[in-house]
């Protein structure tokens, strides 16, 4: 199953702020590898992704794809959201720390 970071978390939740509607990332395939849009429910055979602190669907095919990989975010030069696929194990890039 797909794991977020806390950083993941914290972008996720950024982009869904509790609204009056329920809004959530969904995770599909794109023209360049992954598409992430905010949906008001799942498409039907979505995968939902909830680890007690957010939740995301992803596309069926998709989830088997980033199956026991882990989403991070970092932020660009202009302050947006980047979702990146990071190895569990990896080391920190130096701008994190």
């Amino acid at each position: 199953m797909l794991t977020l970071t806390d950083h993941a978390q914290d972008a996720v939740r950024a982009l869904t702020p509790q609204a009056p509607e329920s809004v959530f990332l969904r995770i599909a395939p794109g023209n360049q590898g992954f598409e992430f849009s905010l949906v008001t429910e799942p498409v039907p055979g979505d995968a939902l992704i909830d680890d007690g602190k957010v939740q995301v669907f992803v596309e069926p095919q998709t989830a088997q794809l980033l199956d026991e990989q882990t989403l991070d975010t970092q932020l660009d030069e202009g302050g947006e959201v980047n979702f990146f696929l990071a190895s569990p194990d990896a080391m920190p890039p130096p701008w994190w720390r």
